[in-house]
């Protein structure tokens, strides 16, 4: 039986701790497949936060001003997330004045928070070994030298 074969076998009342190893050590453990390239930007993701704050929408001029961006960087931030389906815009007057109002869709909604679950797997993941040992006092073996 080789060692990756033996990770996945259940031994007696370790059969909890086998199967945690294993998951830790499964290939692609870390690969974070749920991060969205779409919503892992920057100013994107302060759209998108600002947007889910508030369903029924945010004026252009205010949603720029949350996420600090140029008319141009947040028009073609909202024009991506729009080609992907996350945000819908619609086109009014207020004051005789014309406004753009930007809302999440339905499964913009829904891929935002899919994508929220997927961040905090990162942070946990991250967070669990940090608060366990530092890294000061994590012991190198034998032979290594700083590089």
């Amino acid at each position: 039986m080789t060692n990756k074969e033996s990770i996945n076998q259940p031994t007696g009342d370790n059969n909890s701790n086998a199967s945690a190893n294993a998951n830790e050590t499964a290939q692609g453990r870390f690969a974070y497949q749920g991060l969205d390239r779409v919503l892992h930007e920057k100013a994107r993701l302060g759209i998108m936060t600002s947007l889910v704050t508030r369903p029924e929408g945010l004026l252009f001029v205010e949603l720029k001003q949350l996420c600090d961006l140029t008319d141009g960087n947040l028009s073609r931030h909202l024009d991506v997330l729009r080609e992907a389906g996350l945000v819908e815009m619609w086109k009014g007057f207020q004051s005789k004045r014309p406004q753009t109002l930007c809302r999440l869709t339905t499964g913009g909604r829904d891929r935002f928070f899919t994508y929220l679950a997927e961040l905090e797997r990162v942070v946990r993941d991250a967070m669990a070994p940090a608060a366990a040992s530092s890294m000061a006092s994590a012991k190198l073996p034998a032979g290594w030298v700083p590089a």
